[in-house]
C-alpha cells in the first residue's frame, strides 16, 4: 500500500506547491506559513491517522517511531516518484547541516514496511539520534524529514507530524528532559497562527483530562484553527458512545472546525501486515455499528478526514497567502538591515584590511571637511555638533585670548596715574560680587573645570567680563567670615569662573596626561605697592635705570598665571581633538568591538601627539617669560604711558590758550614730575612692564595657539586627528587586523544566519512572485 487513492478536487495546487517549497526553504521561523499539524499522545493512534492520511507504512518497531517532525507533502505529476530529505534546523551546526543535505533518497516509486523502516533507521543515522547510552547525541531532534510523494492520482495534501508526547521515560531510548523536549517541540508548531491542528485523541478516555486539547487552547484560545480527530471508537464503553457521538455532531466542546472519528485496523488487522483494506473495513464498522451509522459521512472515517483536510488546506492557503507574501517582502528587508548593520564580511585578513581602509578613507573625508568647517558636506555634522572641530577649536582660541587678557596677570596695571598708591590697592583681577539682600545664592564647590558652559556659553560670560569692575579688597577675607560655617557662599560662583584655566571635562582615558590646575591666588596689594616691593628687594647699584634681572624677576611673576591658564588651554583642545576622533569613529562605525579596537591601538600614537602639543606649551611657555623683544610697540607703548602718565600729572594745571589750544607752564610742568629717585623708578618699572605685557601677550596668544595646538593638534602635518589614515591600516600587521577587525564568535554565527535567513527570504520572494 504505497500511496492513497486520490480524491477528486485539487484545490489550488499551484498555490500549495509555492507553500510546500517555502517550508523546505525553512522559513517558517520569520513568516508562519499554512500548514496542517498532527499532534497528539503516543498512545493516541496518531501515527494510524498518518498512515490512514498518507498512505505510507510507518514502522511499528518502538524504536522507530517518531522522533523528529515529518513534512509528507502530496502533488500531482505525470510520473510516480517518492523523494526524502532532510531539512536541517536552523540551530545545526554548518557540518552537520552539510551532511544532512547531502542525505537524499529518490527514484522510488512505491514504499513498503521493510524499505520505510530502512529508510528511517539511515534518518535517526544521519541526524544523530538513538539510544544515548550506546552513544547517540540525542534521542530526539528538530530537524525535519521530508518526504514528498508525486504521481498522476494524487492530490494535493502536505502535512506535518511531530512527535507523539509522552509522560513516562523508556529506558535506554527517552530521558527525563526528552518529555519537556517534545512538549516545547509541539506547542512551537502549534504557535503557528496559520496552522491547522488535529489533535488526535482516543475515543474511549475523558475528553476534559486531555492536554492535548490544553496545548492547543493555550495557541488556539477561540477554537477556530483546532479539528479534533477521535479514534478507537470501538474501545469505547457501552453506554458512553452518546457523549462521543454529541462530541461530533458539535453539541458537547464544540470548536469551529468540529471533530471527525476514524477507525484505525486493530491488532488482529495488523498481523495480516498490508493483507487488508483498511477503507473497507472502516467503512463497515461505522455503517454495520447502529451507535455510529447516525452520523454525518462528512465527519466519518479516514477518507472523509482527508478530504476535509484538503479544503481546509487550500482554504488557509488562499486565506493567507496575500499575507504571506507581505510578510515575505518585510521581513526581508528586516533582515538584510540587520544583516548590514553587521558591515561587509571580515574574515579574511583581506576583508578585514579593506575594511578598516575604507573606514580610514571615510574618517579622513570627513576630517578634510570638518577642518575647513564645510559642515554642508555630511549629515553627520548635522546629527554629531560635536564634529565640527573647526569651529569649537577657533572658539576655544578666542576663550584663551580673552582669558590670558583678562586674568593673565599677578598684577593689573593701572589705567591711570594716581598721586596715592593706596588708591591702587584694590588693582587685582577677581571680581566684584554683589550679594542679594534676600538670601545668598546657592554655590557650587569650586571646580577648575566649567565642564557645563558651551562655547557660546563661555564666549559671552568673556564678553561681559570686559565690563566687570575686577578688585581685590584687602577685607574680603572679612567678607567671607561674616558667613557661618555650613552656610552658601554667594562668591564661589564667581571665583570659580575666575580660576578657572579648563572649560571642557577631562577624558577618562587622558585622566593622567592633561593639566588641571587653578590660577595661583594674586597678592593681597595694590600694583603699585607691588612694584614698590619688589623694587626694593632685587635692587641693584644701578641709579635711574632699572636692571636686567630685576625686570626678568618681575615679568616671570607678573605671567606666573600664564602657565595654567596655556597648558589648561592646550588640554581643552586635546579633549576636543580626543571627542571628535572618539565621536567620529563611533558616526561611522557601529561595531563597538572594531571601534574600540581601534582606539586601543590609536591610543599609543595620539598620546605621543598629545605630549607633544603639551610638551610645545611648556616650550613656549620657557620662552616667552624670557624679556625681549625688537617689535616697535613696545617703544611706542612705553612712550605713551609716559604721556598719560605727564597728562594725568598736569590735568589740572592746564588752560585754554584760545588757538594754541590747552597749555601747561613750564614751571607746572617741573613742579608735576618732581618724583624721587625710588619713584620715577618704580614708575618705569611699572610702565615698561606694561608695555612689554601688551607686545607680549599678543605674540604669547598666537604662538600657543599656532605652534601647540594648531600645528600639534588639529591642522599641522602629523596632527592627532591624521593619525587613522590609508598608511596606518597598511602598516597594521596580520595579527592586529584580526584583533581590530575580525569578527568574534557571535557576530559570525549572526552573520551566517542573517545570510541564511536572507538567501532563503529571497528565494521566497522569487517563488510567490510566480503566483
Amino acid at each position: 500500500m504505497a500511496t492513497t487513492q486520490a480524491s477528486e478536487g485539487l484545490g489550488d495546487p499551484r498555490l500549495l506547491e509555492i507553500i510546500d517549497k517555502l517550508v523546505e526553504l525553512n522559513i517558517g521561523d520569520s513568516v508562519a506559513l499554512p500548514q496542517l499539524l498532527v499532534v497528539g499522545d503516543q498512545s493516541s493512534g496518531k501515527s494510524s491517522v498518518l498512515e490512514g492520511l498518507t498512505g505510507l507504512p510507518f514502522p511499528r518497531d518502538s524504536a522507530l517511531c517518531t522522533r523528529f517532525a515529518t513534512q509528507i507533502a502530496f502533488r500531482r505529476a505525470l510520473e510516480s516518484n517518492i523523494v526524502v530529505t532532510i531539512i536541517p534546523d536552523k540551530n545545526t551546526t554548518n557540518e552537520d547541516a552539510t551532511r544532512m543535505k547531502a542525505w537524499r533518497k529518490e527514484g522510488l516509486t512505491t514504499l513498503d514496511r521493510k524499505d520505510f523502516s530502512t529508510i528511517l533507521a539511515e534518518v535517526h543515522n544521519v541526524m544523530g539520534i538513538g539510544d544515548v547510552r550506546s552513544g547517540a547525541k540525542r534521542s530526539f531532534s528538530d530537524d525535519v524529514l521530508k518526504i514528498e510523494v508525486a504521481g498522476p492520482k494524487e492530490q494535493h495534501l502536505s502535512v506535518v507530524d511531530v512527535p507523539g508526547i509522552f509522560r513516562k521515560i523508556t529506558e535506554g531510548l527517552t530521558t527525563q528532559s526528552d518529555i519537556a523536549n517534545v512538549r516545547a517541540m509541539a506547542e512551537r508548531y502549534m504557535s503557528n497562527p496559520r496552522s491547522v491542528i488535529l489533535a488526535v485523541i482516543p475515543a474511549n478516555v475523558d475528553i476534559a483530562t486531555q492536554e492535548i486539547l490544553e496545548m492547543a487552547k493555550v495557541h488556539d484560545g477561540e477554537g477556530r484553527r483546532t479539528l479534533g480527530v477521535l479514534t478507537k471508537p470501538d474501545l469505547v464503553d457501552r453506554g458512553a458512545e452518546d457523549h462521543v457521538v454529541n462530541l461530533v455532531r458539535g453539541t458537547n466542546h464544540k470548536m469551529k472546525l468540529g471533530w471527525c472519528i476514524v477507525k484505525n485496523p486493530g491488532q488482529q488487522d495488523l498481523k495480516r501486515d498490508d493483507q487488508f483494506d483498511r477503507h473497507a473495513l472502516e467503512a463497515a464498522f461505522f455503517k454495520n455499528e447502529t451507535v455510529w451509522s447516525k452520523l454525518d459521512r462528512t465527519r466519518v472515517g479516514i477518507a472523509s478526514l482527508r478530504l476535509r483536510l484538503v479544503d481546509l488546506l487550500t482554504e488557509i492557503v488562499r486565506r493567507e497567502f496575500g499575507n504571506v507574501r507581505a510578510e515575505v517582502v518585510e521581513n526581508l528587508k528586516a533582515y538584510e538591515t540587520r544583516l548590514k548593520a553587521l558591515g561587509p564580511c571580515r574574515e579574511t585578513k583581506g576583508q578585514q584590511q579593506k575594511y578598516l581602509l575604507d573606514l580610514a578613507t571615510r574618517f579622513q573625508v570627513i576630517t578634510t571637511q570638518a577642518l575647513e568647517a564645510n559642515y554642508g558636506y555630511d549629515d553627520i555634522f548635522d546629527s554629531r555638533p560635536s564634529l565640527r572641530i573647526a569651529t569649537a577649536i577657533v572658539n576655544r582660541y578666542d576663550i584663551f585670548s580673552e582669558d590670558v587678557w583678562q586674568k593673565g596677570l599677578t598684577m593689573t596695571f593701572k589705567s591711570k596715574a594716581t598721586k596715592k598708591r593706596s588708591a591702587d590697592a584694590m588693582d587685582t583681577v577677581t571680581p566684584t560680587v554683589n550679594v542679594p539682600k534676600s538670601g545668598l545664592p546657592n554655590s557650587k564647590p569650586p571646580s577648575t573645570v566649567l565642564s557645563s558652559a558651551s562655547f557660546s556659553e563661555s564666549w559671552d560670560r568673556k564678553k561681559k567680563s570686559k565690563n566687570m569692575d575686577f578688585q581685590f579688597s584687602k577685607n574680603m577675607d572679612s567678607q567671607f567670615s561674616n558667613f557661618e560655617a555650613g552656610a552658601p557662599n554667594p562668591f564661589a560662583e564667581p571665583l570659580r569662573e575666575m580660576l578657572a584655566t579648563r572649560y571642557h571635562s577631562t577624558i577618562d582615558d587622558l585622566d593622567d596626561l592633561l593639566y588641571d590646575e587653578p590660577l595661583p591666588a594674586c597678592p593681597k596689594m595694590g600694583v603699585m605697592e607691588w612694584v614698590e616691593k619688589e623694587y626694593k628687594n632685587a635692587r641693584g647699584f644701578e641709579l635711574g635705570t632699572i636692571g636686567t634681572s630685576l625686570l626678568q624677576g618681575m615679568w616671570k611673576k607678573q605671567s606666573s598665571k600664564w602657565e595654567n591658564l596655556a597648558l589648561g588651554f592646550t588640554s581643552d583642545c586635546i579633549v576636543l581633538v580626543h571627542s571628535y576622533i572618539r565621536d567620529l569613529l563611533e558616526g561611522i562605525c557601529e561595531d563597538d568591538r572594531v571601534r574600540y579596537g581601534l582606539l586601543s591601538v590609536l591610543m599609543d600614537t595620539l598620546t605621543e601627539r598629545y605630549r607633544q602639543a603639551l610638551h610645545q606649551t611648556r616650550f613656549v611657555l620657557q620662552v616667552e617669560r624670557q624679556v625681549l623683544t625688537t617689535n616697535h610697540y613696545f617703544t611706542d607703548n612705553l612712550e605713551k604711558c609716559k604721556l598719560n602718565n605727564t597728562e594725568e600729572m598736569v590735568k589740572n594745571k592746564k588752560h585754554s590758550a584760545g588757538d594754541l589750544g590747552d597749555v601747561v607752564k613750564v614751571t607746572d610742568l617741573h613742579q608735576a614730575s618732581n618724583m624721587s629717585n625710588n619713584e620715577s623708578t618704580i614708575q618705569l618699572l611699572h610702565d615698561t612692564l606694561k608695555a612689554y605685557h601688551k607686545v607680549a601677550r599678543k605674540r604669547f596668544v598666537d604662538n600657543i595657539c599656532m605652534q601647540a595646538a594648531d600645528y600639534h593638534l588639529v591642522r599641522g602635518p602629523d596632527t592627532a586627528v591624521k593619525v587613522f589614515s590609508p598608511s596606518f591600516v597598511s602598516d597594521l600587521t596580520p595579527e592586529q587586523l584580526d584583533r581590530i577587525a575580525g569578527e568574534d564568535a557571535f557576530t559570525k554565527t549572526s552573520r551566517a544566519e542573517l545570510t541564511r535567513q536572507v538567501e532563503n527570504l529571497k528565494k521566497a520572494r522569487k517563488l510567490l512572485a510566480m503566483a
